[in-house]
């Protein structure tokens, strides 16, 4: 039995992952229909207007150019199941927040309801790709459920398809991807489906890039990616608090680190700490992997870079209380950045999160701007989503149209989030309207410190010692 040609993709689930990488393979593959479909009316109404439901540099060009062609979003999630030759499954699967593994399994609620959908609708033989990130032996439950409830004559392969996009850069991760990584069980029927789906991605990967392995090691490479990558950069937090102790720059050292071939000079930037979707929920999630195969050290070691990353926004932000003279009660702070890095809207784990908490329980004024990062947005981050009422936060946040305008009067101003616009502002004029002496605490590494200080601000950087 042969390959088959892939001719109509189903995408379940138009988020961050779905949207993007179905995007880019319908422009890159003008042959194959792709409909991306999801059961929230509002944000598929957003991916069929101008104002597309994330931001993502380069994906408004993408996505306009195929829309209507061969790329449709659509709230007819049957339609596209039953239609589709191949299917991605790209929904959320976030931290359990109750139950047995709360607060580190996944939970794959929404995962095994698109999987028996699958099952229930398919009329026809179909290729099931993960491309949510699951974990270990997660295919081995869909193929259960594919299984018992298909009907005679279907047959469903499943494949793992783990993404790699970095948020803010993800449309040129597509377009030339370090590796794609295609997982399947190493049968006749699974090496056919593996083979399908790399005829896809071949239109424009080189064949080299197209990597495929067995089934099990394609999911957890996926977990012990963004694992390591968490932990350079847990590595380089927990080495700059050293620095600010000893008198050391950060910086410097993790320039000399760096240039060891070894190591190299990716993600060894210092910084309030790491957020986004991946990093926190996939290591948490290889803890619990560890703990059920009763490897409690490896557990430990992994549980212990989460840990650092809350340690490093927990001590800068108790940084910027004990500079300013140990109480921020009634003072104005200009948070500047919401987004948990630049180039998105993404706001999931973002450190301004936990810091701005951790300053409205000091009684702080929090004055707030993000460019991208919608007040909508903000507030549900402030309040856990309706968790906590916004009544008594609400007379302490304000949420500005502008950097200027958030700084004005503030008696701190703190840099959360790594816009290139932050770099380009009048500090000037920001200063001339702060009360004396005026702080600024560079949580990215990013802003010239020495400028600053000319102009009259008192300067405090991660990873230096104090001096302002």
């Amino acid at each position: 039995m042969a390959p088959i040609q892939v001719k109509k993709i189903c995408c379940i689930g138009a988020g961050y992952v779905g949207g993007p990488t179905c995007a880019v393979i319908a422009a890159k593959c003008p042959h194959i229909q792709v409909t991306i479909v999801d059961l929230n009316k509002q944000r598929i109404d957003a991916w069929n207007s101008d104002n597309l439901p994330i931001y993502e540099p380069g994906l408004d060009e993408v996505v306009k150019g195929a829309r209507g062609k061969n790329l449709f979003f659509s709230t007819d999630v049957d339609k596209g199941i039953a239609e589709a030759d191949l299917i991605f499954v790209s929904v959320n699967t976030p931290t359990k927040k109750s139950g047995i593994g709360a607060g580190f399994a996944a939970d794959l609620n929404y995962l095994q309801l698109a999987t028996r959908r699958i099952a229930e609708v398919s009329t026809t033989s179909k290729i099931v790709v993960e491309k949510s990130t699951v974990p270990c032996k997660t295919a081995e439950s869909m193929r259960t459920i594919l299984e018992a409830n298909s009907k005679p004559g279907c047959t469903f392969d499943i494949l793992s398809n783990p993404e790699f996009l970095a948020e803010g850069t993800a449309i040129s991760d597509l377009f030339a991807p370090d590796r794609v990584l295609i997982g399947s069980l190493q049968t006749e029927s699974g090496l056919n489906a593996c083979a399908s789906l790399s005829e896809v991605y071949a239109n424009w990967v080189p064949r080299e890039r197209i990597l495929t392995v067995g089934l099990w090691s394609s999911e957890l490479s996926k977990l012990a990616a963004n694992a390591m990558l968490a932990q350079r950069i847990s590595s380089i937090n927990a080495l700059s608090a050293i620095c600010e102790a000893t008198g050391a720059n950060i910086d410097e050292v993790a320039f000399a680190v760096g240039k060891d071939s070894r190591v190299g000079p990716k993600f060894l930037k210092a910084s309030v700490g790491f957020g986004g979707s991946c990093f926190q929920k996939d290591i948490l999630n290889l803890v619990y992997l560890s703990e059920s195969l009763h490897l409690p050290e490896v557990a430990k070691y992994w549980k212990a870079v989460v840990e650092m990353n809350e340690h490093q926004k927990s001590r800068f932000a108790r940084k910027v209380v004990d500079t300013l003279f140990n109480t921020i009660t009634g003072k104005k702070i200009a948070i500047l950045g919401w987004a948990f890095k630049k180039d998105t809207g993404d706001t999931r784990e973002s450190p301004s999160i936990s810091i701005a908490n951790h300053f409205l329980n000091e009684k702080a004024r929090l004055s707030l701007y993000d460019p991208q990062v919608t007040e909508e947005q903000i507030w549900l981050d402030l309040t856990d989503y309706g968790a906590i009422p916004a009544e008594p936060i609400k007379p302490h946040v304000t949420i500005q149209q502008s950097a200027e305008e958030a700084c004005k009067g503030a008696e701190a101003i703190v840099i959360c989030t790594e816009w290139d616009e932050f770099k380009t502002l009048d500090w000037e004029k920001i200063y001339a309207n702060c009360p004396r002496p005026a702080f600024v605490f560079d949580g990215r590494l990013m802003l010239d410190r020495k400028k600053l200080q000319s102009i009259g601000f008192r300067v405090v950087t991660i990873g230096t010692a104090d001096g302002y």
